[in-house]
């Protein structure tokens, strides 16, 4: 089985761009939001992806994720068949040990949140945090895109 194993955390400031390495615009969109079986389209920068996403273990660490390149024109044109509230964001890349952070900066509806996101080999995998490092929010679902589509953050206020 093919799993995705990630802590995510709310960004503290904005310093992290400085060390950040790469830079990459997504869009996002979902044509199944379910959270048994989340099936995505996403452009990022050039390119298309599929992506299938199932549900979360109890800490919300650790789920079966699948995903395929598709093909750029084939993806931009699913866009049309999503479900309402398409996501869009910039990700920052940013080194920290021996893992990296993947740091997304919400625009549109969205804009104002910043969370970063690890992968790990293990869910008691160690990695040094960095200062711009806020709460974590690893398993609260508000946080997913698929939610963020339905209920964005300029309605939390």
């Amino acid at each position: 089985m093919l799993q995705e194993i990630e802590r995510k955390f709310l960004v503290t400031n904005s310093s992290f761009k400085e060390k950040s390495f790469k830079k990459t615009y997504i869009k996002q969109g979902f044509l199944n939001s379910n959270k048994n079986r989340i099936v995505r389209i996403r452009i990022t920068d050039n390119k298309g992806f599929i992506t299938i996403k199932g549900l979360s273990n109890l800490n919300g660490t650790t789920r079966f994720e699948w995903e395929n390149e598709i093909d750029f024109k084939e993806a931009t044109q699913l866009f049309s068949i999503c479900e309402d509230g398409i996501i869009e964001k910039n990700r920052f890349y940013v080194k920290s040990g021996n893992h990296v952070f993947e740091v997304d900066e919400f625009l549109g509806d969205n804009l104002g949140l910043i969370i970063a996101e690890i992968e790990l080999k293990n869910e008691n995998d160690f990695f040094k945090k960095p200062i711009w490092l806020g709460n974590e929010v690893t398993g609260d679902e508000k946080y997913y895109n698929s939610v963020l589509s339905k209920n964005p953050y300029k309605n939390w206020k």
